[in-house]
């Protein structure tokens, strides 16, 4: 079973959202504050059973920021899934309230969060009159977040990413329309006791910023999570020699005579301080050693040398990029651990694991961490990582002002454009899936000239527009260009190229030559060249609206 659509609808930043994922290494493309954290988070309120259950109870703040209220609306998080094994506790969960349904066993189905009014809010909308706009201000006036609940639901085929079919289950709040409840078009319920959660196996790497902090924690510690998982339920009986020993221990310390004339003195300075009626009824200096086996787990530390076998220590002593490896390799071997169970499905999750790693490092760990029967979702924006992307599992975020959209690049593509699109985009020209636009150039010279052209002429570099220049180094603007399209990536491209008209005649006379003729072919081929492609990336253009008016031609 893998992990084939997500749908976002008025979640965070995103209005209406979808992402579509293969099996196998998936990868989220997006520049800061697209959105692939929210998209993260979105997932694990389905599939990450170590999340609090309170998380589910969604607040204002997870609403999408329309220009209108968000009273009324619906959040909906929705996960289709593909390859459904024929387990039958499986399939059970995703055909029909848990009950055992004979017949062919289903392949794809849906598990869907919807955060919506409660029924009491519901009825009261579906009474409004159609077009009382006033009656509909009033109802939202007095609804709160306390007027929502949280629904589970399954056994739904609808696209809520469709705004048509939105209206349709929710309302339309510009005519004042609201449906009876309860349209079947959500699915099924399914109680969170059978939450699918529970069914597999799923491990989150969140983003690689403070792990030095994580590691002194017990909530967050990755080494604590891997030792408890691997021993699970702790046997006392494996325990008791050493925390014998450490009680034993404990006891020595105390009864060192150092130790007790301490006690002493602090007894005696106390009785002529503050006297006797206000001392201490007793006090004891004790070793502070743990004995319970939990808490000797806890107290274990992981000491690491990077530059000397020889020496070992502290994790605060490591350099970032030493710090942030360790804790992705520790999270990693968690997965590991935890994917040993029977599990419907392997889920790893991954969260831009390129923070203060060297870019070989960055590509290793992407081309190296593959598990059977996993499917792996990484966010990034390292280009690196990019570059060993397969194209056809890239899921690219754009920011929209307030709203974030969502692009899949391969999305139409024939194999043969696809294998010419992987082969052009290396670590330096696939920074155009994170540009907010693209300049497609011929060759060095423009490579030079261009950057310099607009600083000048406008003021600021292609940088600070956000802007990619990229060095086709020939004349396949096309091989890179079909990915800017309405249904792949929706940003503007240009292409900029030689006309290369002739800069002499072409006419050959009598009286010519042989190497003026030669130099006139040459001259009127590359004329003819330059035709044929002007012709071919304007036609290339009209099909393509990303393009279209976009093709530029240079003597």
């Amino acid at each position: 079973m893998h992990l084939s659509k997500v749908s976002l609808v008025n979640y965070r930043n995103f209005e209406f959202a979808k992402f579509v994922f293969k099996p196998g290494v998936n990868t989220i493309i997006g520049e800061n504050g697209s959105g692939k954290s929210n998209l993260f988070r979105a997932i694990r309120l389905l599939l990450d059973s170590s999340i609090y259950r309170a998380a589910h109870e969604l607040s204002e703040g997870d609403f999408f920021r329309k220009k209108t209220s968000w009273k009324g609306h619906w959040i909906v998080i929705s996960l289709e899934f593909d390859d459904i094994s024929t387990d039958e506790s499986l399939q059970s969960l995703f055909v029909h309230h848990g009950a055992i349904v004979s017949g062919n066993a289903v392949k794809k189905a849906t598990y869907n969060l919807i955060f919506r009014p409660n029924s009491y809010i519901r009825t009261k909308l579906s009474a409004l009159p159609a077009g009382d706009k006033a009656g509909l201000a009033t109802l939202q006036e007095s609804m709160t977040i306390d007027d929502y609940e949280v629904w589970f639901t399954g056994r739904s085929d609808v696209d809520f990413t469709d705004p048509a079919r939105y209206r349709e289950i929710v309302g339309d709040f510009d005519a004042v329309w609201f449906p009876a409840l309860d349209s079947k078009l959500i699915g099924s319920k399914i109680p969170h006791q059978l939450s699918v959660a529970k069914e597999v196996s799923f491990t989150f790497v969140k983003a690689l910023r403070d792990v030095v902090s994580d590691f002194n924690g017990n909530r967050q510690n990755p080494l604590l999570n891997l030792l408890t998982r691997k021993s699970q339920e702790i046997d006392k009986t494996k325990y008791e020699t050493i925390t014998n020993t450490v009680k034993t221990l404990n006891l020595d310390i105390e009864a060192l005579q150092d130790v007790q004339d301490v006690r002493g003195d602090i007894r005696a300075t106390i009785s002529e301080t503050a006297g006797d009626a206000y001392a201490p009824a007793s006090l004891h200096i004790r070793s502070d050693l743990p004995s319970e086996a939990e808490k000797l787990l806890q107290s274990l530390k992981l000491f690491v040398g990077e530059t000397d076998e020889n020496y070992a220590g502290d994790i605060s002593e490591l350099s970032l990029g030493g710090a942030n490896l360790i804790y992705l390799t520790l999270k990693l071997l968690e997965f590991k651990y935890q994917k040993q169970r029977e599990t419907a499905a392997n889920f790893l999750l991954v969260e831009e694991p390129e923070a203060h790693i060297h870019t070989h490092i960055q590509k290793t760990l992407f081309d190296n961490i593959s598990y059977s029967n996993t499917q792996i979702i990484y966010s990034t924006h390292s280009t690196q990582i990019a570059e060993v992307s397969n194209i056809e599992s890239v899921n690219i975020l754009a920011r929209k002002g307030v709203r974030c959209e969502s692009y899949q690049p391969s999305v139409s593509l024939t194999h043969p454009e696809i294998v010419h699109l992987q082969r052009y985009l290396d670590a330096t020209r696939s920074s155009l899936l994170f540009a907010r636009g693209v300049i497609l150039i011929e060759g060095d010279a423009e490579e030079f000239m261009i950057p310099a052209l607009v600083k000048k002429v406008i003021g600021v570099s292609l940088d600070e527009l956000g802007i990619s220049l990229i060095n086709i180094r020939s004349t396949g603007f096309e091989n890179i260009a079909c990915v800017f399209h309405p249904s792949r990536i929706r940003r503007r491209c240009s292409i900029v190229t030689d006309l290369d008209m002739a800069i002499t005649g072409t006419d050959i006379f009598e009286t010519d030559s042989s190497s003026v003729r030669a130099y006139k072919l040459k001259v009127a081929g590359s004329a003819e060249s330059g035709r044929t492609r002007r012709a071919r990336l304007e036609n290339f253009g009209r099909d393509n609206g990303g393009l279209k008016d976009q093709v530029q031609h240079l003597m």
